[in-house]
Parts: structure tokens; C-alpha cells; sequence
């Protein structure tokens, strides 16, 4: 049974012991933000001056409502962590319901314009007893957009920059790939897209349109495919996802130019093909997907991988899908809240969050939010 009484004071929450709880952000600190990040930045002051909500049941379902553009969804334990596209990260207890929404200062100032921003955030593998995680965000130069790689640290609900691993990876304000993930090697590894230059993807001397692989202290790995380049993988357009099955097999979500959105199976060193070759088109040398939408745009973002299934959430599709890697088959899985961006599955556990804030969207007055759905109750109602 979900718990709905609700209090605005955090303290009142605190001491009830309550399962729903609202965290108002300090109306100062929003302005300096949004003066920092710009106009994007103001309306995520709007959305995180009204009070983030959520509802914790006693079947322990968490939900989260008026987030601002969230990019991942991390969890460690009974906390979740949803980095948000502005530059803050959303820190909620699920076992209490409670929330602080925490700052997040880096040496270059996080831009954030069109897909560029503060995207991928990861927790470091020892997170629990470091309080360490990674992220990839964008920024200016010179008048230049660029990307790079981080280390953070948490400290009194602040994310504070540790150690520049990568930079001056090509930006822009489309195609800037972004996500990143811990292998099961316990390697870093991170997307890159185009940044519309399709050019780029084909150029190994470039870091755009690739999956880079590094080392948690960003040194390039002995046994990476090319000597002396962080580059896993090339020819990808705008690669958005990452997920590794029970093998240990990587696969990426990518977006295609016009449709033609893949699922691919990563391997060291191969060729993907953009912008030579989309969707089904076969060119010696080059990867075929394992997925691909054809004519219809998907748009697929984040990737989990559960019980034989890669679980994509998806943006233009607004939905997310399952791909069963035995069978093949291809199933709609959840289509009830409009864009998602990114998946994350715990012990049978689904969670998803919403990315209709993005200006491509339709948000409602809930929106954006975090949609927890239980995979063993789908599955019984099916």
C-alpha cells in the first residue's frame, strides 16, 4: 500500500518516520545555478524549486516526480543517485523516501545546451567506502565545445571533482554519446557520438564517434585494441547505452540518422560502419547490428541486461523494449510515460526515468520521474 501523507518540512518527515517525503531546494543557491548554466539552468530552478516527491509503498515500490531532464539512474544499497542534465545530482533513500538534491562542482563549468550536459555518472565499484564515482559532462573551451571524463568525490552532499581522466573529447549540442559504465573487467568504458560530423566516426584520430575503454585512474589499457588510444570501438553515430550479459559480451544502443537505431554486439577494435553503412546494409569490414528498427526511429538510450534479455529504454519510441539474445525475439515491455532515457534493473527490480523536460517532450505535472516496475509482478500478470 503506498504511503500518501506528505509534509513539506524535511525535519517533520524526518521525525514521523514517513514513507513520502519533499525536499525544497534553497531559492539563493537555484539562482547562482541558473546564472552559471544559463537559460536551461533557470528552468531547472523552476522545476527544483517546487518540492521533489517521492512515494515509498510497503511492497518497498519507490516512484520520484518533478525531476529535472535525469540522465542515469545508479543505486547503491537503499540509495539511489539520478544525475541530472543541468549539472545536480538527485540522492533518494528508498527504504525512508527521503531526499537531498546534491551540487555538483567541476574545474570547467558543465554546458548545457541542446544533448550537451552533465550525462553519464557511474559509481565507482568500492562507492560504499570511497564515496567516488565518474562522470562525463560537457563544457566550452576557447569558443569550442568539448567533453570530458571525470572522477568525484561526495562530500557533505556536494559532488566535488577528483582527477580529470580524458578531456578535449569532441562536443557539441547533438550526438555527444555520454553514457559510461564499469565492465565487468572493471574497466571505465564510455560512448562517444559524431557530434554531426560523420566524418568523425571513420577517423581514428579523433575520440569522436567511438566506445573509449580506460582504466578507473584514465590510463589507456595494455590490452586495448589500438596502441596507445583509449578507442574500443569505431563508427558509431551516437551511441547511448552499454550492457554487458552474463558472459560477459558488451552490446551498445545507437542512434541511426534516420531510423535505423541499432543494437550492436561490441568488439575490440571492430568497425560499426557510419556513416558507410546503416541498419541491415552489408560492407566487408564492417558490423552488422543485432537490432536494428529499420524505417521506425527509436531513438534508444539506456541498457540493462536481465535474465537473457537486454532491457532499452528509448526516447522517440517512448518506450522501453526487451531483446531476448537467445531466442531474438523483440518485445515492447513498457510504453506508459512517454520518453525514457534510462533503465536500470535490481534484483528483479525495474527502474526507469522519463526525459519529457528535454524540450522534445510532452511533460506532465508529474514530470520527470522515476518509475520503479516489478519484473516478477509483470511477468505473473502476463
Amino acid at each position: 500500500m503506498k504511503k500518501l501523507i506528505g509534509f513539506s518540512v524535511l525535519s517533520v518527515a524526518l521525525a514521523a518516520g514517513l514513507g513520502y517525503a519533499v525536499f525544497w531546494e534553497d531559492k539563493d543557491d537555484a539562482k547562482d545555478s541558473g546564472q552559471k548554466q544559463g537559460s536551461l539552468q533557470q528552468d531547472a530552478s523552476e522545476v527544483m524549486n517546487k518540492a521533489v516527491e517521492v512515494a515509498v509503498s510497503d511492497d518497498g515500490s519507490v516512484n520520484a516526480n518533478h525531476l529535472y531532464i535525469p540522465w542515469t539512474i545508479n543505486k547503491n544499497g537503499g540509495l539511489f543517485f539520478l544525475s541530472q542534465r543541468e549539472g545536480s545530482v538527485i540522492q533518494i533513500n528508498g527504504d525512508l523516501g527521503l531526499v537531498d538534491v546534491q551540487n555538483v562542482k567541476t574545474s570547467e563549468k558543465i554546458f548545457n545546451k541542446g544533448e550537451a550536459g552533465f550525462l553519464g555518472f557511474t559509481l565507482a565499484p568500492d562507492f560504499a567506502t570511497t564515496k567516488k564515482a565518474f562522470a562525463f559532462h560537457s563544457y566550452q573551451k576557447d569558443g569550442e565545445t568539448l567533453n570530458r571524463i571525470i572522477s568525484l568525490k561526495l562530500e557533505d552532499k556536494t559532488w566535488q571533482e577528483d582527477k580529470v581522466l580524458l578531456d578535449k573529447i569532441p562536443g557539441g549540442e547533438v550526438n555527444n554519446g555520454g553514457r559510461i559504465k564499469i565492465g565487468p573487467d572493471g574497466m571505465l568504458y564510455a560512448t562517444t557520438g559524431d557530434i554531426g560530423k560523420s566524418a568523425n566516426a571513420q577517423n581514428l584520430d579523433s575520440l569522436a564517434g567511438k566506445i573509449l575503454r580506460m582504466t578507473v585512474n584514465g590510463d589507456i589499457p595494455t590490452d586495448n585494441p589500438y596502441k596507445n588510444s583509449y578507442i574500443y570501438s569505431y563508427g558509431h553515430r551516437n551511441p547511448q547505452g552499454l550492457a554487458w550479459d552474463q558472459d560477459g559480451n558488451l552490446y551498445s544502443s545507437e542512434h541511426g540518422e534516420s531510423g535505423h537505431d541499432e543494437i550492436n554486439l561490441i568488439q575490440a577494435g571492430k568497425n560499426y560502419g557510419w556513416p558507410v553503412a546503416q541498419g541491415d546494409k552489408e560492407v566487408q569490414g564492417m558490423m552488422k547490428p543485432i537490432l536494428q528498427s529499420g524505417d521506425q526511429t527509436w531513438a534508444p538510450s539506456g541498457m540493462a541486461f536481465n535474465d537473457g534479455k537486454l532491457f532499452v529504454a528509448s526516447l522517440a519510441g517512448k518506450k522501453i523494449f526487451t531483446y531476448d539474445l537467445a531466442s531474438k525475439k523483440f518485445e515492447e515491455f513498457y510504453s506508459e510515460a512517454g520518453r525514457l532515457r534510462d533503465v536500470l534493473v535490481d534484483h528483479n527490480e525495474l527502474y526507469t526515468i522519463t526525459s519529457n523536460r528535454d524540450k522534445r517532450g510532452n511533460p506532465t505535472d508529474k514530470d520527470d520521474r522515476l518509475i520503479h516496475i516489478s519484473l516478477t509482478e509483470k511477468a505473473s500478470a502476463n
